[in-house]
């Protein structure tokens, strides 16, 4: 029988791409699969918290095997902000992609360094062990908005070396390189090789 996790999120585009990472190995179930609409607390001040606090609310809740990410963009010339606020960088009650692009390129206007990483942790629980997973890509923020693909901050993330967006690289590309790809990869390691436990 095929291995089936639950995936802490209800987040389409996080799960398709989870899902195309992972392919058919893992059967990846979201919250509403399971008839989760609880507003899952995010109140930790790091992502590895973030996605352990989720993971455990699940696991806690519903007994099952499950994992959660949290995902920051970290900009070295704002001190690593927006870091763990990244999706609600604009406004602290809502997730609004266009604004906080928006914001992000008006603070870096007057600066040179436009150095940027995006950091993906995911916290798994089995039977009740944590494990932890990151991933990390480097790269730089563009001056302005460019492509079409993804989502959040794609169209102006330049992954090193690509010389493109994420958003210009098109969804295959960038599930190849990603953050959240190494991360996921780390993860479908572990799962699938019980020699590395």
């Amino acid at each position: 029988m095929k291995r089936r996790l639950i995936f802490a999120t209800n987040n389409a585009h996080k799960l398709d791409e989870i899902r195309a990472i992972l392919g058919d190995e893992i059967e990846i179930l979201s919250l509403s699969d399971i008839g989760c609409h609880d507003d899952i607390p995010e109140t930790a001040d790091t992502l590895d918290g973030n996605a352990l606090q989720k993971a455990q609310y699940i696991y806690n809740k519903y007994g099952m095997d499950c994992f959660a990410d949290d995902t920051g963009l970290e900009v070295r010339s704002l001190g690593g902000q927006p870091g763990v606020h990244t999706a609600r960088y604009a406004y602290p009650d809502r997730n609004d992609a266009d604004a906080n692009t928006a914001k992000l390129l008006r603070e870096l206007e007057k600066k040179s360094d436009r150095n940027a990483r995006f950091r993906t942790v995911i916290a798994l629980i089995e039977k009740g062990e944590v494990k932890v997973f990151e991933g990390i890509v480097e790269g730089e923020i563009a001056t302005g908005k460019r492509g079409t693909g993804g989502f959040g901050y794609d169209p102006v993330f330049i992954p090193e070396q690509m010389g493109k967006t994420f958003a210009e690289l098109g969804i295959d590309v960038k599930n190849n390189i990603s953050h959240r790809a190494r991360a996921v990869r780390k993860l479908a390691e572990y799962i699938s090789n019980p020699s590395t436990r």
